[in-house]
C-alpha cells in the first residue's frame, strides 16, 4: 500500500480560500475519516489527493513523492464516489472489470481479479446481474469491487453510504471495516456522519472551514477534544455545553458554579484558570446519572427510549437545556423533576476562546 503526506495544503477558488494550509501525514494501511459539517472542505480535500482538484499552495507526497502535477490515473488510487455510476446495460462482472478491459488486462488475469474482488465483497452470486436486479448495498459494493481489481496504492471514498438507509449504512460500516482488515489497505474516508467516523476509523480528522480542528483516535477526540466545536460535533448524542464561572481553582482541580448557583468540581491542572473566569463546561450525556443527593436538579422535557438506552432531554432552572443518558428501563416521565449526580471524569472545562483546558486525570482508553 501507500503512505500520504500533506504539506501546507491550499486550495482557492480567485479571492475565496476554502483550504486553508492543511498538515497531515497518513500511515501505510491506516484507516483516516475526515469529518465535519457540510462545506468543511473535507470532499474538496479528499478530490484534491485524487488529483481531480488543482493543489493551490502545498505539496502532496504518496510514498515521500510529490505529485502536485501527476495526473489521477497516474497516482494510483481508486476513488469510490457517493453516486454508484454504473453502467446499467452491464452485469456485475463487466462493470467490476470494465477499467481493467480499458487498460487491455489480459482476459485470464481480469477475470482472476474480478472473481477474488466478489470473493471479498460477497458478490459471486451476484456476477450475471444487472444493477437494476440488485440493492443499493449491493450496487455499492460492486462500486467498490470495481476499485478492488485495480490493486490500487490508496482507497478513497467520498461518503459513500450517504445514499443507503439507516441498516443498510449499519451493515455497509461493518462490512468496510472488514474489507480494510482483509485488503491491508490505506483507506482515506470522507463522511459528515460522526458515528461512521467513530466506528470506522483508526484516525479522524476533524475539519471546519478549510481548517482541521483536531487528529486523534476516535477515544481521543471523544474524551479529550480539543475545542468547543470537536466537544459538539464528536459523540451522540453530543456533549452538553454550559455556561459557567469559576469559584474555586487550586492544585486539587477546580470548580465552576451554574448561573443557578449549583457548583461542580472539575479535575482540571493547576494554574490553567482563575477564580472569576467564565469558561464553558461541558458534560457527556453518559456522565450525568440519576441521583436523589445529585448536585443538579432539572425538569424532564422529553423521554426517548431507544430499548437498551433512554435518552432525557432536560431543562435546568434557569433554562439551559441538558441531554441525560440513563439505561433503559428507567422509569422517568415528562414533567419530573430529577437530581442528577455528575462524574468528574465525564466534564470538560474551555476557555473563553472555545480552547480546553489541561485535565489533571486522563482517561485510561484515550491514552
Amino acid at each position: 500500500m501507500a503512505t500520504l503526506q500533506l504539506r501546507n495544503i491550499r486550495k482557492s477558488y480567485g479571492p475565496l480560500e476554502v483550504i486553508k494550509g492543511v498538515n497531515l501525514d497518513i500511515a501505510d494501511r491506516e484507516f483516516v475519516v475526515f469529518v465535519g459539517p457540510s462545506g468543511c472542505g473535507k470532499s474538496t480535500l479528499l478530490r484534491m489527493i485524487a488529483g481531480l482538484e488543482e493543489i493551490t499552495g502545498g505539496d502532496l507526497l504518496i510514498d515521500g513523492k510529490r505529485v502536485n502535477t501527476v495526473g489521477p490515473a497516474d497516482r494510483g488510487l481508486a476513488m469510490v464516489f457517493q453516486s454508484y455510476a454504473l453502467y446499467p446495460h452491464m452485469t456485475v462482472r463487466q462493470n467490476m472489470g470494465f477499467a481493467l478491459r480499458l487498460a487491455r488486462v489480459p482476459r485470464a488475469e481480469r477475470d482472476r481479479k474480478v472473481n477474488e474482488a466478489a470473493r471479498i465483497l460477497q458478490l459471486e452470486p451476484y456476477l450475471d446481474r444487472r444493477p437494476r436486479d440488485l440493492s443499493g448495498g449491493q450496487r455499492q459494493r460492486v462500486a467498490i469491487g470495481r476499485a478492488i481489481v485495480r490493486q490500487p496504492k490508496v482507497f478513497l471514498f467520498d461518503e459513500p453510504l450517504s445514499n443507503l438507509d439507516a441498516a443498510l449504512r449499519g451493515q455497509m460500516r461493518i462490512e468496510l471495516s472488514r474489507l480494510h482488515q482483509e485488503l491491508n489497505a490505506t483507506m482515506v474516508y470522507v463522511t459528515h456522519d460522526q458515528i461512521e467516523a467513530m466506528t470506522m476509523a483508526d484516525k479522524i480528522v476533524v475539519l471546519q472551514a478549510g481548517r482541521v480542528e483536531q487528529v486523534g483516535s476516535p477515544l481521543e477526540l471523544y474524551h479529550h477534544p480539543a475545542n468547543l466545536f470537536v466537544a459538539g460535533f464528536i459523540g451522540s448524542p453530543r456533549m452538553n455545553l454550559v455556561s459557567t464561572k469559576v469559584v474555586d481553582a487550586g492544585p486539587a482541580g477546580t470548580t465552576v458554579s451554574l448561573p443557578s448557583g449549583t457548583r461542580i468540581a472539575v479535575p482540571i491542572q493547576a494554574g490553567a484558570v482563575r477564580v472569576g473566569d467564565e469558561v464553558t463546561l461541558g458534560i457527556r450525556p453518559e456522565g450525568l446519572q440519576i441521583d436523589p443527593d445529585g448536585a443538579i436538579a432539572a425538569s424532564v422535557a422529553l423521554v426517548e427510549r431507544l430499548g437498551g438506552l433512554t435518552l432525557l432531554y432536560v431543562t435546568l432552572p434557569d433554562g439551559q437545556p441538558m441531554t441525560v443518558q440513563i439505561e433503559g428501563s428507567s422509569a422517568a416521565r415528562v414533567r419530573d423533576t430529577l437530581c442528577f449526580a455528575v462524574q468528574p471524569d465525564a466534564c470538560h472545562l474551555f476557555d473563553r476562546a472555545g480552547i480546553a483546558m489541561p485535565r489533571a486525570d486522563r482517561h485510561p482508553l484515550a491514552a
